[in-house]
C-alpha cells in the first residue's frame, strides 16, 4: 500500500509531466532529478516500504537499459525512458510488480488504439504503398513515436482505482 499523501504527489507530477510530453513532445530531466531525490528521502523516511537493496532498484536497472536500446532504435524518447527508470524509484518495493503488470496491460491497449486509428485514418495510402512494396510508405502511415508520459498517468490511475476502490 502506499499512503494518499504520496499516491497524490506522484498523481500530480505525472499529470504535469503528461502535459508537457504532450504539448512539448520533451519531458525534462528535472522531473527525473526530482524523482531521484525524492526517493533519497523515501529510502530514509519508510525503509519498510522502500527498502535500500538491489531489490529496489531492479525495475530502475532494466528501464535504463530497455530504454536506452528502444531509444538507440527510435522507439522511444530519452526523456521518456529516464523519466520512467526514476519514477519506479517512487513506487513502494510491494507495489513495484503490480504497477508494471498494470504499464504493460495500458500500452498494449493504448498502442492497439493508436495502431487502429492509424490504419483507419491512414487506410487508402496504407493499402496503396503495401501493394507497390513500399516500406517506408508503409511505416509513414503510423507515424513517429507517441507521447509515454500519459500512459504512465492512466497506469498511475489505474494503479489508485484499484489500491482504493476495490
Amino acid at each position: 500500500m502506499i499512503a494518499p499523501p504520496l499516491f497524490l504527489f506522484i498523481l500530480i507530477e505525472l499529470f504535469f509531466v503528461s502535459f508537457g510530453d504532450i504539448k512539448f513532445r520533451k519531458i525534462k530531466n528535472y522531473w527525473s532529478i526530482l524523482n531521484i531525490i525524492g526517493s533519497g528521502f523515501l529510502f530514509i523516511l519508510f525503509p519498510d516500504m522502500y527498502p535500500f537493496g538491489i531489490e529496489s532498484f531492479q525495475f530502475t536497472v532494466v528501464f535504463i537499459i530497455v530504454g536506452f536500446a528502444l531509444f538507440m532504435m527510435k522507439i522511444m524518447g530519452g526523456g521518456d525512458s529516464k523519466y520512467l527508470a526514476s519514477f519506479f524509484l517512487l513506487v513502494p518495493l510491494g507495489l513495484q510488480e503490480q504497477v508494471f503488470y498494470y504499464l504493460l496491460i495500458w500500452t498494449i491497449v493504448i498502442g492497439i488504439f493508436i495502431f487502429i486509428k492509424n490504419v483507419i485514418h491512414n487506410r487508402e495510402q496504407l493499402f496503396q504503398s503495401i501493394k507497390n512494396i513500399d516500406t517506408n510508405g508503409v511505416k509513414s502511415c503510423f507515424g513517429s513515436k507517441f507521447a509515454y508520459a500519459p500512459v504512465i498517468l492512466i497506469t498511475w490511475v489505474y494503479t489508485g482505482w484499484e489500491l482504493y476502490l476495490n
